[in-house]
């Protein structure tokens, strides 16, 4: 069960003008469940991607990043479950190719305008024929207000449908935002998550989705993680079909520019902790807020250490506070002046340890009644400067070791 989140709500996932979403069941890897997905948009919308930062990244990646590198004229994008065409080789090339090439086809425009991308199972082969023949499907399903099927289709191990929209008014025009992604396991997105597209009608120039795309990523799907694998097929793709009835706007440092971001960093981050609290086995959703470093990338990566270690997400799946375990974490993050007398500890309104040791104060019960709870908050405080950041993540459950025991089954 995921932890506190609903399924989407339809009434909040908001048509985007220009972009239409078209589904069909294509039995990639298994039969009688939704798979594949295509996105069609208008010419003349924007389109940017950031991308997994792991080395041995997947075919459809790298054909993403050569499409994008190539054109910023996207018309289409190509989504299918069950399979990742990762570890795949020349022919997992070949083979994310050949499914731009047959929707490419289809629609009258360049393969290059064509973005591909695959989640699943790790090297085997992707089955094109199956892909290929449900496109004409998945075309006659093509519509705007399709963002919740699309969710759906786009889901692994997941169990919940992640989709969240917005709305807000620049220069007297309606701006829509919706998202969706999906993630359940292998998450430690280093730029997004496995899988996630947002659109919105506002109309931006080329530089400014650009930068939405990055700062999005920076303040969202960076920020979370469950296992710390980063996946080989992380995508996170924003797009602007520019259709809105406002000036373009040319820079984020402009007002239309913050507003607009800050409304879609809201749904990127509300996509984002969906991942989390959608955690393979999951039933603790935490959040570590590192405060008092020097610069922001220590605190990071103090809250990594703290996220990332099985002895402490294994406690709080216990409600076990165990909390020197929080402090070993802090230790060895890999701070190399870092004081032990600065730091502080505090679970929740809980005040757990200050200058190197347990706060006179601390009992183990209250320790106790913060674990119990679904949602946790950690704050550490380093006492060396202004800075501060925030990582979400989750609890390690007997459920994370069965569901990744039988993923393949």
């Amino acid at each position: 069960m995921a932890v506190n989140l609903p399924a989407p709500n339809p009434a909040e996932l908001f048509p985007i003008a220009g972009v239409r979403l078209g589904v069909t069941e294509a039995g990639v890897r298994k039969a009688n469940r939704k798979d594949l997905t295509v996105m069609l948009l208008d010419q003349g919308t924007a389109v940017a991607g950031v991308f997994t930062q792991n080395r041995f990244c997947a075919a459809p990646v790298q054909i993403c990043r050569e499409h994008l590198a190539r054109t910023y004229d996207i018309r289409a994008m190509l989504i299918n479950t069950g399979n990742a065409n990762a570890g795949t080789g020349a022919d997992g090339r070949r083979r994310a190719i050949s499914t731009c090439v047959a929707l490419a086809v289809k629609l009258d425009i360049a393969a290059y305008a064509v973005l591909p991308f695959s989640t699943g199972v790790i090297m085997e082969s992707l089955p094109v024929d199956r892909i290929e023949a449900g496109l004409d499907a998945a075309l006659a399903d093509a519509r705007e207000d399709n963002w919740l099927r699309a969710a759906e289709a786009i889901m692994t191990t997941d169990t919940v449908a992640k989709a969240f929209g917005t709305q807000l008014v620049i220069d007297g025009a309606l701006v829509s935002i919706t998202g969706i992604s999906k993630g359940a396991g292998m998450i430690r997105p280093n730029m997004a998550t496995m899988l996630g597209f947002m659109a919105t009608d506002a109309c931006v120039s080329e530089d400014v989705i650009e930068q939405l795309a990055k700062e999005l990523a920076e303040g969202s799907f960076n920020r979370v993680t469950v296992d710390g694998d980063t996946s080989t097929n992380d995508s996170f793709v924003v797009i602007a079909s520019n259709k809105a009835k406002h000036a373009r706007i040319d820079s984020l440092d402009s007002a239309n520019g913050r507003a607009l971001k800050a409304a879609m960093l809201d749904v990127a981050r509300k996509l984002a902790q969906a991942i989390v609290r959608d955690g393979e086995g999951a039933t603790k959703f935490i959040t570590i807020q590192v405060e008092g470093g020097k610069t922001q990338a220590e605190c990071r990566q103090v809250a990594y250490a703290i996220a990332h270690s099985p002895l402490v997400k294994t406690a709080f799946f216990a409600s076990d506070p165990n909390l020197g375990r929080i402090l070993a974490a802090v230790g060895y993050a890999g701070i190399a002046d870092l004081e032990q007398t600065g730091i502080d500890l505090y679970l929740a309104d809980v005040h757990v340890a200050t200058g190197g040791g347990r706060h006179p104060d601390y009992r183990e019960e209250d320790g106790q009644r913060v674990m119990q709870q679904s949602e946790i908050t950690v704050r550490v405080l380093l006492g060396r400067g202004d800075a501060m950041d925030t990582v979400w993540t989750c609890d390690l459950s007997h459920d994370y070791v069965s569901i990744n025991a039988d993923y393949r089954s």
